[in-house]
Order: C-alpha cells, then sequence, then structure tokens
C-alpha cells in the first residue's frame, strides 16, 4: 500500500461543524455585549465633561467680547483724556479758553490758538471800571470838573 503524504497543513486543519445550544450562543452574546458595554462605561462621565467643556468655552467667549468692548471704551476714555489734557495745557500757555480749540494734538491746538490770537487782533489794555459801567450822571469834560462836581454834591446833602 501506498501511503500519500498530504504537505497541506491548511487541509489538515479543517474545523469541524458544531452545533451549540442555546444557552451558549447567550453566554457567547451576552459576553460579547458585556464588553462593549465595558467600552462605554464611561460614556456618562465623558458626556458631562464634554458639556462643561462646551459650556466653559462659550463662558470664554463671552469674556472675551467682553474684554475686546472694554478694551475699545478704554482706549476712547485714554484719547479723550490725552485730547483735554493737550487742550488744557495749550489753553494755559497762550491764553485761549479750551473750549475753543479742538485740535486732537498738542500742535493741532497750538496752531489753532496762534490763529484765535491773530484773529482777535492785539489785546488792548482798557482801564478796569470801578463803577462796573454804572451811569453815574456827572457831566463830561475835565477830571477836575467831576471832581468839583462830585465833591458838590456830597456836602450839599
Amino acid at each position: 500500500m501506498e501511503e500519500t503524504v498530504n504537505n497541506n497543513p491548511a487541509a489538515e486543519a479543517k474545523p469541524e461543524a458544531r452545533t451549540f445550544t442555546q444557552e451558549e450562543v447567550d453566554k457567547m452574546i451576552g459576553a460579547r455585549i458585556y464588553e462593549e458595554r465595558a467600552k462605554y462605561a464611561d460614556y456618562a462621565e465623558v458626556k458631562a465633561k464634554a458639556e462643561k467643556y462646551d459650556n466653559l468655552e462659550a463662558e470664554t467667549k463671552k469674556a472675551q467680547e467682553t474684554i475686546g468692548e472694554l478694551t475699545g471704551k478704554l482706549s476712547g476714555l485714554q484719547k479723550e483724556i490725552e485730547i483735554r489734557n493737550a487742550r488744557e495745557k495749550v489753553s494755559a500757555e497762550t491764553g485761549v479758553p479750551a473750549s475753543l480749540l479742538t485740535g486732537e494734538t498738542e500742535e493741532a491746538c497750538k496752531s489753532q490758538a496762534e490763529a484765535i490770537k491773530n484773529w482777535k487782533g492785539p489785546q488792548q489794555n482798557y482801564p478796569s471800571a470801578h463803577d462796573a459801567g454804572e451811569v453815574n450822571g456827572f457831566s463830561g469834560g475835565k477830571t477836575r470838573d467831576k471832581f468839583a462836581e462830585w465833591f458838590s454834591s456830597q456836602t450839599s446833602d
């Protein structure tokens, strides 16, 4: 008799067809379900963390927007202070009221002040009126005559 040698190990390892009982199938499926559930056991925790992250992200975005708005307001206020200080400095130096100056830099305010002073003309040195402009009833003329008129009004009472 001749023996045939089978050099193909795959041919020898044919799986046997096996049948399973319902109980064995239930155990295999149950084990598989348990493995899958174990993979997602921390799903609720991960979901809670994701929601917390989303909330923090939204709060961060809102805070950044608020910071942007406040930074803009602060810059505007700083600019206003710089302008006001420049106008007040030029006003003190030139004698032109700060309310007349509209420039935003010291140089612009100085040129405006000079223009205002040139437009106004030279400063006249008028004598101050002690009577605040009241009509005193004295006639015009020389100071000697005014004094005499005043003196006579004082002595006749």
